[in-house]
């Protein structure tokens, strides 16, 4: 019921998001039904089925990715002061989350069942003069168990995923050196040589409680004062540490950020999976997506490990791009624009590794495919359509994202005296550096995923 009253409540752009969902669902959902449907009406080809059932694992993928992406921008089921205190910890917020996107899904998933029965004329007759009957096997009973169990596969798997991404994580207190690791703005806890700052306070408060401890071991009963009685409200446990948005490690200007770092492994996976593509390369041209050789199962493999390299890649990639946007005398803009990609690069760097993955892969595809494009059948049409809306749909939605993650950094600046002007110039800058930045990189990776074909 909670859920219900937070779909109604929401924001138009937030019901948008929810609507797109609903229809990448619906497409997703559309063509497993018509997986089946082949299957009904070709008993005699099942190799053939179960492959046309293996490439829906893509637009599933890429369902559940954009509905985790959708999940985490939703207002209603972010995490407040005071919503524990009603029983709306983080657990119980994640779980509206899932069933938010579980709600979406199943609308989708149902839409896509009307469409598949409409098609087939089980409603009202048969359609567009029975052009759909040949691969929706027609005519022939529909198995409702097998139906439905395809059904509940896009909501089933959006809502898991959501709900293992957005688990609370149990914060344990930092022991050793952890205890002396960098603040919130990259300050030490405990101030410089001289001993001032929490440092200095924790020891002069240790020394107090020592002292107070042997007086106590003497026998002397210690009086109260003044100074000893905490203020009401006064807190006495540790401080709880602020929401981690990224700034930290950008200005605390240390080693390198953990986007960096994973920069190293994209680029190995990326170069094995091009070596693994370049070895298995297929000998002959695919007649069909849903008719390839034996040996392009490693060529399958090559692309995976090219696309999970893209993806380890592209936050280091992205952070590097802020990172040359404030070289050379930055000034204002520059070093705004910097900032913020450096900041954003895991969340915003990941969906564009997806994308870049994405394009590749359809540039290989369109390639290693000896028909024209003419010959696309519409089932082939609609799962590229689900795949690259998806993945477009994803990017923007971690922007939107990460201009919610910065609104209060955001407003600052603007009561600083910063022009909105400068604001809407530092994006159109950052959207221009990644563009300059991941458009070359994802030609040059699909020229190279093609190489072995074109060989």
């Amino acid at each position: 019921m909670l859920a219900l009253r937070l779909t109604r409540a929401a924001r138009p752009a937030v019901q948008l998001r929810r609507l797109l969902v609903a229809a990448a669902s619906a497409g997703t959902g559309f063509l497993l039904l018509s997986c089946l449907g082949y299957a009904l009406g070709h008993p005699e080809s099942t190799g053939s089925a179960l492959l046309r059932l293996a490439w829906c694992v893509v637009p599933l993928a890429a369902t559940a990715y954009f509905a985790l992406a959708v999940a985490r921008t939703d207002p209603g089921t972010r995490p407040r002061p005071g919503l524990s205190a009603v029983g709306l910890g983080p657990a119980r917020l994640m779980a509206v989350s899932a069933l938010t996107t579980a709600l979406s899904c199943a609308l989708g998933s149902l839409l896509a069942l009307l469409i598949f029965l409409h098609l087939r004329g089980d409603l009202t007759g048969m359609p567009f003069d029975g052009a759909a009957a040949g691969f929706l096997a027609a005519g022939r009973p529909l198995p409702l168990p097998g139906a439905l169990t395809l059904l509940v596969l896009v909501p089933a798997i959006a809502s898991t995923t959501v709900a293992l991404a957005l688990h609370p994580a149990e914060r344990r207190p930092a022991t050793g050196r952890a205890a002396r690791a960098l603040g919130l703005f990259g300050a030490r806890r405990g101030g410089g040589p001289g001993g001032s700052g929490t440092r200095g306070r924790g020891s002069a408060g240790a020394q107090d409680g020592d002292a107070r401890a042997g007086t106590a071991q003497d026998g002397d009963v210690p009086q109260s004062t003044g100074d000893s009685v905490p203020a009401p409200g006064a807190g006495t446990g540790p401080v709880p540490a602020a929401p981690d948005t990224g700034w930290s490690e950008v200005l605390a200007g240390g080693g390198p950020s953990r986007a960096v770092a994973g920069l190293p492994w994209g680029v190995a996976a990326l170069a094995a999976g091009l070596a693994v593509q370049t070895y298995a390369s297929p000998s002959a041209a695919v007649p069909a997506l849903t008719a390839l050789p034996v040996d392009a199962g490693a060529v399958l493999a090559g692309w995976i490990i090219t696309a999970v390299g893209l993806v380890i890649a592209s936050p280091g990639l992205t952070e590097l791009c802020g990172r040359l946007l404030q070289s050379y005398r930055p000034g204002a803009l520059r070093l705004l624009a910097g900032r913020v990609l450096m900041a954003e690069a895991t969340r915003i760097g990941r969906p564009l590794g997806v994308v870049c993955a994405v394009a590749s892969a359809a540039y290989a595809m369109a390639v290693l495919h000896d028909r024209p494009a003419a010959d696309f059948g519409p089932l082939t049409a609609l799962g590229t359509l689900v795949v690259a809306g998806c993945t477009v749909a994803t990017l923007l939605t971690a922007a939107v994202e990460a201009r919610q993650s910065r609104a209060d950094t955001t407003a600052a600046l603007l009561r600083l005296g910063a022009p909105a002007s400068m604001l809407r110039s530092a994006a159109a800058l950052r959207a221009a550096a990644l563009l300059t930045l991941f458009g070359p990189f994802a030609l040059l990776i699909a020229n190279l995923t093609a190489l072995p074909k074109a060989r």
